[in-house]
């Protein structure tokens, strides 16, 4: 076995080379063949540590398995799974974690000993291969923060996680990385149902016990950022600590924001915003004290990337470093098509937090002045802004809700809602009530002011009304973040019971009040009677988990 790995200098953009470099790199090389060897992983062809860019540039074009785009952004493919699969994931069920998952559909329950014999067939697999080992961490505040090793059998997915996650400095390194939890990565392994007990040849099983988790039968890259952020929403509340699924910016004089949202509401676009600076774009972590960033990167989605209303994101996307995922580009010039969604609406480019010229040094700020719940609302009938009270915010957390528009997925012929609790179910293994609580009580205790921010239809539903200028959402997002709208009057919208401004500098107030918008009156009530009745009905499954105000708090109550 050839152990392969790179000079401290290498290591980090931040790494400074030392004397002792030799030494220390020898004691790494060690002490990383070592804990391989306690995870079975034996006979290897090679291992290559923590390698920086270009190498790992290297070796993805030496295997083939990416192209360069006329930007020098690595692109890559990755077949039939281009999302994620989240009816293959598994939770191993054992005594550590029996009472605290919130088991069924999302968290599949695991034995140990199928977990167990699926890793042995993954180890006996990897032997003669070549792995790419990234250690990194998760959580930019030093008390909550997660060490984390990536083994993974591609260069570009160790591209991925080295951008995606935070970069230990050498001396940080050579101070010894010992992984809290390690994800293996395996890819092109596919697992058989009938000798596995897997639905299909795709798996994604976390082991709290053994502090492994194995992504395996998909390509696709997000598997592995979402398989952290799920450790890390199991560990940090007992911690007092909330995970979010959420982007977050803190502006001049301190304040902070925290945008919920699932995709497609405009999470990243929002809070990459060039007068303030970015903390993150997608997970974070509340604690007493600081909202922090978990990531040290960001997996933007870049279909029908605009370099006007989104510089910051345009520019990250054509440099050297990025990662792009499932783009299309011309086979001879490679320049990319940001518009195609031949391989899927789901195009992603993945780069360092820092490409984004007013992301934070620290990926943390303090407490939060603002909540934003975003949601697309493609049947065109919440408000483009509501204030909400903290039973009201509680509410929308725990519904989680967008639409889905005709046209994005087979079958989907009209505006299909969508709810996902804590906008990110997938990712939170515990019950929902728990963030919920969490959320509310640290929405009570800081005094934060809660928003709902629809980015979806206005004046009709998909295909008959247009959706929301950006340059709408943006000029009440600003008054918002300025304090302004706080302090402005307020009418309760007598359809769904939100408080809705009267009025907004920048946005007639016809806008404010979607009614208003629809030339047929009796079609909106209709349609918003409907969607009354999707958010009633989704919310049933939490009725007597959660306090009786929270549930009186719902639309149309």
């Amino acid at each position: 076995m050839r152990l392969q790995s790179v000079k401290l200098k290498d290591a980090s953009p931040d790494t400074q080379e030392s004397g002792n470099a030799g030494n220390s790199l020898s004691l790494q090389a060690i002490a990383m063949e070592q804990n391989l060897r306690q995870l079975g992983l034996t006979g290897l062809a090679a291992i290559h540590v923590n390698l920086a860019p270009a190498q790992l540039y290297e070796h993805a074009l030496r295997r083939g398995e990416v192209k360069l785009s006329e930007d020098g952004a690595i692109i890559a493919l990755t077949g039939q799974h281009t999302g994620r699969s989240p009816n293959d994931k598994y939770i191993v069920r054992d005594v550590l974690v029996e009472r605290d998952i919130d088991w069924g559909k999302v968290n599949q329950p695991l034995e140990a000993d199928a977990f167990n014999a699926l890793k042995g067939h993954v180890i006996e697999w990897l032997a003669d291969k070549e792995v790419f080992v990234q250690d990194l961490y998760i959580g930019a505040e030093a008390l909550y923060r997660l060490p984390v090793r990536i083994i993974t059998t591609n260069a570009w997915h160790a591209l991925f996680a080295r951008n995606m996650f935070i970069r230990p400095t050498a001396e940080q390194l050579a101070q010894g990385h010992e992984p809290a939890f390690t994800v293996l990565h395996v890819p092109e392994f596919r697992a058989e149902p009938a000798r596995d007990g897997t639905r299909s040849g795709t798996f994604i099983m976390l082991n709290f016990g053994q502090k492994l988790a194995m992504v395996g039968g998909t390509s696709y890259a997000g598997e592995v950022k979402k398989t952290v952020f799920t450790v890390m929403s199991y560990i940090l509340p007992a911690k007092g600590v909330l995970p979010m699924h959420s982007s977050a910016n803190i502006g001049a004089d301190g304040d902070v924001a925290i945008f919920f949202g699932l995709s497609g509401t405009g999470k990243t676009t929002l809070s990459a915003d060039s007068s303030r600076t970015l903390i993150g774009d997608d997970e974070h972590g509340w604690s007493d004290h600081a909202v922090f960033n978990f990531e040290g990167g960001c997996y933007a989605k870049v279909i029908r990337l605009n370099p006007k209303q989104e510089p910051e994101i345009y520019a990250a996307a054509r440099r050297f470093g990025t990662v792009l995922e499932n783009v299309v580009y011309d086979e001879v010039t490679h320049k990319v098509d940001f518009d195609s969604a031949f391989l899927t609406e789901n195009t992603r480019a993945c780069y360092p937090i820092d490409f984004i010229p007013n992301a934070s040094e620290t990926g943390a700020g303090g407490l939060p002045q603002n909540v934003i719940m975003l949601t697309c609302d493609a049947f065109g009938v919440l408000p483009p802004i509501s204030k909400l009270s903290a039973e009201q915010a509680m509410y929308h957390f725990l519904s989680g809700y967008t639409a889905r528009v005709a046209g994005t997925e087979k079958g989907v012929t009209e505006p299909q809602a969508t709810f996902s609790a804590c906008f990110g179910a997938p990712f939170m293994p515990r019950p929902p009530d728990v963030y919920a609580r969490l959320l509310g009580d640290k929405i009570a205790f800081h005094k934060v002011n809660c928003w709902l921010i629809n980015t979806g239809w206005s004046g009709g539903g998909y295909g008959v009304g247009e959706r929301m200028p950006i340059n709408v959402t943006r000029t009440l997002l600003r008054a918002v973040l300025s304090g302004a709208l706080a302090k402005g009057k307020f009418v309760e919208d007598s359809t769904f019971g939100l408080m809705i401004p009267e009025s907004c500098e920048g946005v007639s107030s016809e806008m404010l009040r979607p009614r208003n918008m629809w030339k047929d009156k009796a079609t909106y009530d209709a349609v918003a009677q409907k969607l009354i009745s999707m958010f009633t009905e989704n919310f049933r499954k939490f009725e007597g988990k959660v306090e009786p105000e929270v549930a009186k708090a719902g639309i149309g109550r």
